[in-house]
């Protein structure tokens, strides 16, 4: 029989980190991030990590593993979140698999087998700088034409992500898209989907931005700054860091920051729901609801307790 993982998905900011923790303690299990910020030390508050009681309560796997001037790819992510399944799952207890980036979660479900490219730090750098001059829709269009598979999943305004794709390309001769090789995953996924009105999202993690600043979050982007991390690190151009560039850098106001990292983020969520849409949620849950949470547990309880007598769901998909 296949291992059994749980997947809770859903956008930034819904509240996927506290119903992780309830469920975990609720089926014995250990949390396993798909978060692609997450993974780096020293930036909490930007990417709302999971707080330190909410750690002590229940294993977080994919949290602060690296540092912000780390290379992480995708390959890495997915060699070390199926390295986290098994010892989960060596020791009798359940992965969940919680987070809200639509690549990380793919790739897992999926079961791609991403190509290792090293860094080409020659390349990357006339790419950045061709976005510098040119700006990010340009380098776009040159994915368009050489992998419009890779284009069409990566927003116009990720350069990180624009070059990475580019490096791959430019390294084996192919797209990256049709490198990522997908074999059937060795375990068998039960997905819950914690979703709200869009409207009172929106609201939510505005007044979420804001309580980030008063928690110090320029702060902590000066620290990084301080240490040594500059701009051109993909860590730093994360959602949450590089919208306070124009701020610490002299050239706009706290709240022309604050309004960009509002607005990016509506935009974001935009985007994963997109993501989204690709995978088989069992249940799309409303956040807003505490009946409704609720109900989420009984369903991923009832699930293992299937899994375990090799019983198996019907799966439906939004809209059916």
């Amino acid at each position: 029989m296949l291992p059994a993982i749980v997947v809770l998905l859903g956008p930034t900011g819904v509240g996927k980190t506290p119903l992780a923790v309830t469920l975990a303690r609720q089926v014995g299990g250990e949390v396993v991030s798909a978060d692609s910020r997450q993974i780096y030390r020293r930036m909490d508050i930007g990417t709302a990590k999971p707080t330190a009681e909410q750690r002590a309560a229940v294993p977080h796997h994919l949290v602060d593993v690296a540092e912000p001037d780390a290379d992480f790819t995708l390959a890495d992510f997915c060699e070390r979140a199926r390295a986290a399944f098994v010892e989960i799952t060596a020791r009798g207890r359940v992965p969940l698999l919680v987070g809200g980036t639509g690549q990380y979660l793919a790739a897992i479900m999926e079961g791609w087998r991403v190509p290792r490219v090293p860094p080409q730090e020659t390349l990357r750098a006339q790419l950045q700088e061709e976005a510098r001059q040119h700006g990010p829709a340009a380098l776009h269009r040159r994915l368009q034409a050489v992998d419009p598979a890779a284009a069409a999943s990566i927003l116009p305004g990720n350069v990180r992500r624009i070059i990475r794709a580019l490096e791959v390309y430019e390294y084996t001769g192919e797209p990256f898209s049709h490198l990522r090789r997908r074999e059937a995953p060795p375990y068998t996924f039960v997905v819950l989907g914690l979703t709200m009105e869009r409207p009172a999202l929106y609201r939510r993690v505005d007044g979420r931005a804001q309580e980030m600043v008063r928690q110090g979050l320029v702060e902590e982007v000066r620290g990084l700054l301080a240490a040594g991390y500059g701009w051109d690190l993909p860590a730093m151009s994360g959602l949450g860091y590089v919208q306070l560039r124009a701020y610490l850098e002299g050239e706009a106001p706290l709240e022309e920051s604050l309004a960009r990292l509002q607005y990016d983020t509506h935009a974001f969520i935009r985007h994963q729901y997109t993501w989204f849409r690709r995978f088989p949620v069992e249940r799309w849950v409303d956040a807003g609801d505490e009946t409704e949470c609720q109900g989420v547990l009984a369903v991923a309880q009832e699930w293992l307790e299937e899994q375990v007598a090799g019983c198996k769901l019907q799966v439906t998909r939004p809209g059916d």
